[in-house]
């Protein structure tokens, strides 16, 4: 596959101009920076594969990392925070996904106004302020480690089990291919698209609510300025990982190869003392290459 060869030409190329690129430290670093893109880009895999998009993930993220923060500092124990956090998550999924298909308005359209709407609440309800006085029980998800692992990438493998397993074996997970595929012929076929559209909506809120929520722990403080730009970045690993920006293909293990090869890329220019300025230009031009590619090779 062309994405493994990528990555093998990166791993080889660094660890020849930065040694230090392979020792288990620096990898376990570059992993844990990519598990809340990784975590995100799940939910993102099945939204693409359906033939629609998510651009309001990070602001999502952003609000459900204020929504677990500000139930910690007032007192809410941590699972009753977190399933909040999560709440808010797949409301504004279904928001998103109702509106798309009953209103029957793009989902471009749609999910850039939620990101608005989100990202105001935030602004709205914490007055533009972080929120801190968090429990310290609460670094455990985005610091801690368990064994030599950080919490938030053993969560990212949990949730890339489930979401492979789901996609896999499960009928809602075959009607997404179905639906991405031709949507009237999975109409014809029996396949409620509406009902799975709005379920797809709800899985990214919920993936986005849980990657705010590690996000959050790791900054231990509620951010209004948190996920910013992560969508894009979701949306990158996925398309990186052949996931198609038109609908019907797609893979949960590709997303996450995305994910690592532009965390990969991010590590090495800092490795190799690029300014961050740089970085955010080869970031750019690699969304915008990897988008063209997909649409070369959907049209051969």
């Amino acid at each position: 596959m062309a994405i493994l060869g990528i990555f093998a030409i990166l791993v080889i190329g660094l660890t020849a101009l930065k040694p230090v690129f392979l020792t288990p430290d620096n990898l376990i670093n570059v992993i844990r920076q990519v598990s809340i893109t990784a975590i995100i880009g799940i939910g993102m895999t099945f939204v693409l594969i359906s033939g629609e998009i998510d651009l309001s993930v990070g602001s999502i993220a952003a609000l459900a990392g204020i929504v677990v923060t500000m139930g910690l500092k007032d007192g809410l124990p941590m699972v009753i925070a977190i399933v909040l956090a999560m709440g808010v998550g797949a409301l504004c999924g279904f928001a998103n996904g109702g509106i798309h298909v009953y209103a029957r308005i793009p989902s471009f359209i749609v999910t850039m106004g939620m990101l608005n709407i989100a990202r105001g609440v935030v602004l709205v309800i914490t007055n533009s302020y972080p929120v801190t006085g968090l429990p310290d029980s609460f670094k455990v998800i985005g610091r801690g480690y368990v064994g030599f692992l950080p919490v938030p990438v053993i969560i990212m493998f949990v949730c890339y089990i489930l979401g492979y397993l789901v996609l896999k074996y499960v009928k809602f997970g075959r009607s997404i291919f179905a639906i991405g595929g031709n949507i009237e012929a999975a109409r014809l076929s029996g396949i409620s698209v509406n009902r799975n559209k709005i379920l797809i909506y709800v899985l990214c809120g919920v993936t986005a609510a849980i990657g705010g929520i590690v996000l959050a722990s790791r900054m231990f403080s509620g951010q209004p300025s948190a996920g910013d730009g992560l969508e894009l970045n979701a949306i990158a690993a996925c398309v990186i990982g052949g996931t198609s920006t038109t609908g019907g293909k797609g893979r949960i293990w590709g997303t996450f190869l995305g994910a690592l090869i532009m965390g990969i890329i991010t590590n090495g220019m800092n490795l190799l003392n690029i300014s961050t300025n740089w970085q955010l230009i080869v970031q750019g031009a690699i969304i915008i290459i990897a988008v063209g590619l997909d649409r070369i090779k959907n049209t051969d």
